[in-house]
């Protein structure tokens, strides 16, 4: 199954801490967006699997809803209980 990560913010992408065809693990960190106010916003996922494929680079600005990856999921449960 695949699942889009979007941004729940407006604002500049400061930081992306994935690439594509790797593996990514439950709330890790995903994404660093600047927000207008100056916050800086972690994006994270309760889910595990592969990054398909990456809709934006550091320095894109983005808007609520926009999807930033593309993650197919696996079945393997990880994280911490």
């Amino acid at each position: 199954m695949y699942f889009e990560v979007v941004s729940p913010v407006y604002g500049k992408v400061e930081k992306v801490s994935i690439k594509s065809d790797t593996r990514i693990y439950e709330w890790e960190t995903l994404f660093q967006i600047k927000t207008e106010e100056g916050n800086l916003e972690k994006i994270q996922m309760g889910l595990s699997g592969e990054v398909e494929s990456l809709a934006v680079q550091e320095g894109d600005y983005v808007i609520p809803g926009m999807v930033l990856a593309y993650i197919k999921e696996d079945l393997f449960v990880t994280g911490s209980d």
